[in-house]
C-alpha cells in the first residue's frame, strides 16, 4: 500500500508540476484602432514570389520513375501560346518566354482582370 501512495504521491506532484493555467483574456471591443494605418507604400518592398509556367502534364508513376536524362515530357500546351505567370500561385498576367542575355525570361503580354 505504501508504494501505491507514493506513486499516487508521484502522479499529483507530476500533474502539478505541468499544470497549465489560462489566463483570462479581456473581452475585445467595439473602439476604433489607434495609430496610422499600414498603408500601400509600407509594403512596396515586401517580396512575392512569382512563377512562370509553361504547362503541364500527369504521367503515370510508373513512367515517372523511368525517366532519365534525355527523357521528353509533352505538356498541355502549344509552343504558341503564353506562359501563365503567377504571383504567390495566383495567375495575374500571361507571357511569352523569351531569351535576355542567354537567361530566359516572359515578356507580359496581358494582365488578367479579377471579376
Amino acid at each position: 500500500m505504501n508504494d501505491m501512495q507514493n506513486i499516487e504521491n508521484a502522479i499529483d506532484a507530476a500533474t502539478e508540476a505541468v499544470r497549465v493555467s489560462t489566463a483570462q483574456l479581456d473581452e475585445l471591443s467595439g473602439a476604433k484602432t489607434t495609430g496610422e494605418p499600414v498603408g500601400l507604400a509600407n509594403l512596396m518592398d515586401v517580396p512575392v514570389k512569382v512563377t512562370v509556367e509553361i504547362g503541364r502534364t500527369r504521367v503515370p508513376l510508373g513512367d515517372l520513375v523511368k525517366l532519365g536524362a534525355g527523357s521528353l515530357l509533352v505538356l498541355d500546351r502549344e509552343a504558341h501560346e503564353p506562359a501563365d505567370i503567377l504571383v504567390n500561385g495566383k495567375v495575374v498576367a500571361r507571357g511569352e518566354v523569351v531569351t535576355i542575355d542567354g537567361a530566359y525570361g516572359v515578356r507580359v503580354t496581358s494582365i488578367l482582370t479579377t471579376p
